[in-house]
């Protein structure tokens, strides 16, 4: 039965420190991917994925410092005219991409020209936002904008979240009729203000549409058919298979960024609108352009704004992992490329997730129970090199694990580990030293591991009092009685009279048959040791005539028992070899206390002393002299004393 509680306390203690463990690690695992992992995410993306520079073939025209120091902000939209007149007439590229949100102005005559002009361009892909307030006003043109503008879209998602928009920002009328794609320019940052995804497909109302990258890459593939997966968006006559991931905004994925070029805010080349516009006066003029419009020929193109000076960069630049302050027409540049090179961040689930601190988990574990300490944090500190410099590959190759959470796992890990072993073990060594203390003495086995690194051969010289006890007739008693029955004896006596030593400070240093040798002294420091070993001598024959009478009335025979002291120096320490000790005292002073307890047969008595300890307990003793006694093995006849009695 105590085996099954022990067995059951230890389950217990086991299960208890699992579910401390797991739910800490829950609690850690939240706080990680929430406040380290976008952190760790921006240094890997940083390092070790924006390695090359954005698509040559993409080039991004930004109205910047330099242009509004010639043209004050707002600029006049006859402006951007010049610019979208530049690449249509004079230069062939592949597409435009018009990163702006128009809205009305008091300056008619400039904006129909900006109108006028893009009527002509039948590669323009100009962008829109989606804003989250009702505007019951505006069903009639959420549903004439879907109609010009809607791409054929196949939506197989088994879950559709609420959605978050409920309008457009509206276009002027002029506007609307004189552009022919729009794709959304929305940009949604994370709870810590950067933007690592892209809003591919934007759910207004109950239309879907896409995000202004997404049209560009359409248009330049002559397709107009995407398939919205749970987990992927599929692009039904290129094959191009990206991830998606479902919100209230749509759907999005993580963004690549590239590495942005030297003394540059950019990853694709950039050019100066202002420098765009004098190359289209230069043109007219006849004289040589600043930008050659070939620059341009089959190149996919961004118009954008981007100014410090206006304060554009507050509202059109934000951080992403590679920069504190990324243009906007930038980012969407990177959204298209991605889109052309198949490069876009794949995450790992949260299944991946949780499998892989679970593996880390588990190896740190056997680790642990396999390898002394040393070895095993040498062996947890390679793991988690060798996965971080694993997660640097994935990282490389546009995958993008959780770094630090794993490691984080780990650690908590060791240190429940070694915590539950550091217990376990301290519960086994309390284990041993309370079954070693039923052989040995308590106060030998605490002497012993405080002194655990040094142990050895040796001890010291002590004055010291030694008391011997014997039981009378024990073994014709034994003759008469079963084992069974002498052990309950002797077990119930040495049970009694084990306290009674503890109390006076004594230390049992053996038991020898039915005899009991114990030392007072040492190593418990006493210098009252004679006083307290006559004294314990007197308790315990009071105790025996008290087991006298139970064991009277239980049908036990009766027992007495012969006590000696002597007080003297002697040896104390560790006797026997370097693989076997045994703590005792040795001497003269052990000798003479056995044999002063063998002369209580023969004067009949129950406790005897030397002159040494008379010489002690004179004060608190009554006695009888016994003079002239010849101890066997000393040349002189010495004095012993009966005890009859302690005084108050």
């Amino acid at each position: 039965m105590a085996n099954l509680r022990t067995f059951i306390k230890s389950k217990l203690f086991f299960i208890y420190t699992f579910l401390l463990h797991a739910f800490l690690s829950i609690v850690l695992i939240i706080i990680s991917w929430y406040a380290l992992e976008p952190k760790v995410y921006n240094f890997m993306m940083q390092n070790f994925t924006a390695a090359d520079y954005g698509d040559k073939n993409i080039a991004v025209i930004v109205i910047d410092d330099k242009s509004i120091q010639r043209h004050r902000w707002p600029w006049k939209r006859e402006l951007y005219a010049k610019i979208f007149e530049f690449l249509n007439t004079y230069s062939s590229p592949k597409i435009i991409g018009y990163d702006a949100i128009l809205s009305s102005s008091e300056d008619k005559k400039s904006d129909q020209i900006l109108f006028d002009t893009l009527t002509q361009i039948n590669n323009l892909v100009v962008g829109f936002s989606p804003l989250s307030e009702i505007n019951h006003s505006q069903k009639d043109y959420l549903q004439k904008f879907h109609d010009k503008f809607k791409i054929n879209i196949t939506d197989n998602r088994s879950v559709n979240y609420p959605t978050l928009y409920n309008s457009l920002s509206k276009f002027p009328d002029a506007y609307f009729n004189s552009v022919k794609y729009a794709g959304s320019v929305n940009i949604n940052q994370d709870y810590d203000g950067y933007l690592r995804r892209a809003d591919s497909i934007i759910t207004v109302g109950s239309y879907n549409f896409p995000s202004l990258a997404i049209r560009m890459y359409l248009l330049l593939n002559n397709s107009d058919k995407i398939t919205l997966n749970d987990n992927v968006l599929v692009f039904n006559e290129t094959g191009l298979v990206i991830p998606a991931e479902q919100s209230p905004e749509g759907v999005q994925n993580f963004t690549r960024y590239y590495k942005k070029y030297p003394n540059s805010e950019y990853t694709h080349k950039k050019y100066s609108a202002i420098d765009i516009i004098d190359s289209l006066e230069n043109l007219k003029s006849g004289k040589k352009p600043i930008i050659s419009p070939e620059e341009f020929n089959n190149k996919i193109v961004f118009v954008g704004a981007n100014a410090k000076g206006a304060g554009l960069a507050l509202e059109d630049a934000l951080p992403t992992p590679i920069l504190h302050q990324h243009p906007g027409v930038d980012i969407q540049a990177t959204y298209l490329d991605n889109l052309l090179n198949d490069k876009f961040i794949r995450t790992t689930s949260l299944v991946q997730d949780l499998l892989i601190i679970v593996l880390l988990s588990i190896t740190a574990f056997v680790i642990i129970s396999k390898l002394t300490i040393f070895k095993s944090i040498i062996s947890i500190i390679l793991t988690g090199i060798i996965y971080f410099i694993a997660a640097i590959i994935c990282y490389k190759n546009g995958i993008a694990p959780n770094v630090i959470t794993p490691l984080v796992i780990q650690l908590v890990t060791m240190i429940f580990g070694y915590s539950y072993r550091f217990i376990l073990e301290g519960r086994n060594k309390e284990k041993i030293k309370n079954a070693m203390g039923k052989y040995l003495s308590q106060d030998i086995m605490k002497n012993v591991v405080q002194n655990i690194d040094d142990i050895k051969l040796g001890g010291k010289k002590a004055n010291v009092t030694v008391l011997f006890a014997d039981i009378r007739g024990f073994t014709s008693m034994s003759e008469k009685m079963t084992a069974e029955e002498v052990s309950v004896i002797l077990n119930e006596y040495f049970s009694e009279i084990e306290p009674i030593i503890a109390k006076y400070n004594g230390v049992i240093n053996k038991f020898i048959g039915d005899a009991v040798m114990a030392i007072f002294g040492e190593p418990i420091q006493d210098i009252n040791h004679p006083q307290n070993a006559v004294k314990c001598a007197y308790d315990m024959l009071k105790k025996v005539d008290q087991l006298q009478d139970k064991w009277l009335f239980e049908g036990k025979p009766k027992i007495e028992i012969g006590i000696g002291i002597n007080t003297g120096e002697a040896f104390v320490g560790n006797i026997g070899s370097e693989k076997r000790l045994e703590y005792t005292v040795i001497g003269d002073t052990v000798n003479l206390a056995s044999r002063i307890e063998s002369y209580n047969k023969v004067y009949k008595t129950n406790l005897l002393i030397s002159s040494s300890t008379y010489s002690y307990v004179s004060d608190i003793t009554d006695v009888i002299k016994i003079t002239d006694v010849t101890i066997r093995g000393k040349s002189k006849k010495t004095d012993i004393y009966e005890v009859l009695r302690i005084s108050d």
